[in-house]
């Protein structure tokens, strides 16, 4: 699913169902590794063993030795030199995507079960003018669950954003517009406004992210790419 959402620069390896999540699951950790999840329950390993399984396979596939994967600042992975990366996982998936660095400034990805959020908590992220434009979502499109698809697009946007501040970035300091793509289609995109100073990239301040979003297989993913130019 993740593919479909990148541009063809970018590797992505998914673990999808509870055959491919026990298959990467069960994949080795370095040491080092190890030592983080030690005493963590068995729900807990299996998701940091199952995206750091899918990264690994993604860096072969860029001809990059398979090494570890680190959580660094505010968790966010530690990719090897030369790489920018994202990673995701939810009950029954996970996702790594990793491109070259010369290739994209940063990407961010992210997977949620396709269902409404928990009662309480699109108020804690959503702008008014994003929760207008979801109930006119809703009106239109029914079989899509809005609610999470935003949640998803922010988490994308965050992991986009980091690495490129190094700042925390809350839910309301970026408007999501979503395009709900053809009245029959499962696929579209959407526009996240940076409502604070946004990254430098290329010598240029990047005031929005732009992203695209799936729903399918139980899921709802979304991918934001931020290129150089």
């Amino acid at each position: 699913m993740i593919e479909e959402l990148l541009p063809e620069t970018v590797v992505a390896v998914e673990a999808h169902g509870e055959d491919g999540v026990r298959a990467f699951g069960d994949g080795p950790l370095y040491p080092e590794e190890e030592a983080l999840v030690a005493r963590a329950v068995a729900k807990r390993r299996r998701e940091f063993t199952v995206v750091r399984s899918c990264a690994r396979r993604a860096m072969e596939k860029l001809g990059v030795p398979p090494q570890p994967v680190l959580p660094g600042e505010r968790g966010a992975p530690r990719w090897p030199e030369g790489l920018a990366g994202s990673m995701t996982h939810c009950d029954g998936y996970g996702a790594a995507a990793l491109v070259r660095a010369d290739d994209l400034a940063s990407l961010g990805i992210d997977a949620e079960p396709h269902a409404p959020l928990p009662e309480g908590v699109l108020p804690a992220v959503a702008l008014p003018a994003e929760e207008e434009r979801l109930r006119r979502l809703a009106e239109d499109r029914p079989e899509v669950h809005w609610d999470r698809l935003l949640f998803s697009a922010k988490e994308s946007v965050y992991k986009a954003w980091f690495p490129l501040t190094r700042k925390w970035l809350d839910f309301g300091e970026a408007d999501i517009d979503i395009d709900a793509g053809p009245a029959d289609g499962a696929l579209g995109g959407f526009r996240a406004r940076l409502l604070v100073p946004g990254p430098v990239v290329g010598g240029r301040e990047v005031g929005h992210f732009d992203g695209r979003w799936i729903v399918g297989r139980g899921l709802v993913a979304t991918a934001v790419v931020v290129p150089h130019g």
